[in-house]
């Protein structure tokens, strides 16, 4: 098992997410044959090669996994930690099914890790590696426009994404839709403006979703808007460095604790994030940050007063053993499986309300849509029609002053008169899919009197789509 606290509580990670499911399931009176079809994983590849490292063969095994085709191509990240294992990558797959059918993205649901600490080797190195694991996925059929699209995650990033879908290129030099391999690639090479903060921001637009929500936010005893709203953020890695620098700089929020490897800082009056991730980057952690008080148990901080928790790292790092001391009056997942199991049933009994990472850190998923769209397309967005609606706008413009005779003030002219570019309709696109898929779990979770969370109210509306789905087309 990838996670000893999982282990300790009796069950895996993918067991954690099944149980989920289970109830989901019985939540939604499913026939049994179709619950038990929503749960399976349908295919699973290891793979292990050699790669020479510094004159000598080290071995490197890697997984992908494939939860469901009902929809194709199936999507999903490539994970690079010396924690992976199989059950890990399977428990991913199912939530990227059920994630995907959240925010209505038509992909199916895969994963994809690779035993390996990124940090020890040199970049020549990494390359090799990734490439090598590139193509052995590749020629087993777990990568390719149509069937099967990884996406960065843990551990890897545009980089890596280049590299594997260079490797594409070179094994099938003839097919015009190779950009469409992958997600998340470098913007000169196929990738979309907005895809690397789409994560966080995507945390950012489900927090702004709920605070449209008055009768919702009273569930968790929170008020107002996000300005003035205290928030604790575990890992600030990329999800959460930009869930965090969004939230501060756009909405007012306080970041008062930020959580790392080597401990956390905090600063009751908000700590400047940007200059938090400037520190760590050039002394590897949160140590020595002069804008706070530095607290060598970076995971005791967890446990502090706060309105909003933001879990932005690994799985488990709520559960049964510091549930109870939590005070966050709402947790959004950022990272998947930060909360287990067993812990959530402990917050639910203590009130504590849950944005559920099968929806919370959608973000990714469909900016990865829209990347994958752009390059079947193979034209950028906004590229036919912003000149288009920049005249338009300047028609509009001419039509007021001349109607009233009151020259348009300049930032108003603007605005009115700028044409959306590709990272504007991203934005757009990302805002709309978060704004609408919470609405439709908050109108399931007030109409059917069996749910009581936010996280079933998730997994039932992403069961019933699915099934629906499985129902009309046969198995």
């Amino acid at each position: 098992m990838s996670d000893s606290k999982y282990a300790q509580q009796g069950m895996s990670f993918r067991e954690s997410v099944e149980h989920m499911v289970d109830h989901a399931i019985e939540i939604m009176e499913l026939d049994e044959g179709i619950g038990n079809a929503l749960k399976i994983c349908q295919s699973v590849v290891q793979v292990s090669f050699p790669v020479e490292i510094n004159g000598k063969a080290e071995i490197f095994t890697g997984w992908r996994a494939t939860h469901s085709d009902h929809r194709l191509p199936s999507k999903g990240g490539i994970r690079f930690a010396p924690i992976v294992d199989q059950d890990e990558v399977e428990a991913l797959a199912a939530l990227m099914t059920y994630k995907c059918a959240i925010v209505d993205v038509p992909f199916g649901g895969s994963k994809g890790g690779l035993v390996i600490d990124p940090r020890q080797y040199e970049p020549h190195q990494l390359e090799a590696i990734t490439r090598r694991f590139a193509r052995d996925l590749i020629n087993k059929g777990y990568l390719s426009p149509a069937q099967n699209v990884p996406a960065p995650d843990m551990g890897t990033g545009p980089r890596e994404m280049g590299w594997m879908v260079d490797t594409y290129r070179q094994m099938f030099p003839n097919d015009i839709n190779y950009m469409g391999a992958l997600t998340g690639k470098p913007v000169e090479h196929g990738g979309v403006r907005g895809r690397n903060e789409a994560t966080g921001r995507g945390v950012q637009y489900a927090l702004r979703e709920l605070f449209r929500h008055p009768e919702e936010l009273q569930r968790c005893g929170l008020s107002g808007t996000l300005e003035g709203q205290r928030v604790i953020v575990q890992g600030l890695g990329n999800v959460g460095y930009h869930a965090a620098h969004f939230l501060q700089t756009e909405d007012g929020s306080l970041i008062t604790v930020i959580s790392e490897r080597d401990g956390a800082v905090v600063n009751p009056q908000g700590l400047d994030v940007a200059a938090v991730r400037e520190h760590i980057a050039e002394t590897g952690g949160v140590k020595g940050f002069s804008g706070g008080e530095y607290i060598e148990d970076g995971m005791g901080v967890l446990e502090m007063e706060c309105d909003i928790l933001i879990p932005a790292a690994l799985e488990s790092v709520i559960t049964v053993d510091n549930a109870e001391r939590i005070q966050a009056k709402l947790i959004a997942e950022a990272a998947n499986g930060p909360v287990t199991f067993l812990a959530d049933k402990i917050l639910q009994e203590r009130g504590i309300e849950i944005l559920p990472d099968a929806y919370c850190n959608a973000g990714g998923v469909v900016v990865s849509y829209f990347e994958w769209i752009r390059n079947l397309n193979h034209v950028r967005f906004g590229r036919l029609e912003r000149r288009f609606h920049e005249a338009r706008g300047e028609q509009i413009i001419e039509a007021i002053e001349h109607a009233t005779g009151v020259e348009v003030p300049e930032h108003l002219k603007d605005r009115i008169g700028r044409g959306a570019d590709e990272f504007d309709l991203v934005r757009s696109g990302l805002d709309d899919s978060m704004r609408l898929a919470l609405q439709s779990i908050i109108r399931l979770r007030q109409e059917n009197p069996k749910i009581n969370d936010y996280r079933m109210a998730a997994y039932a509306l992403a069961i019933e789509k699915v099934s629906r789905h499985y129902k009309d087309i046969g198995f």
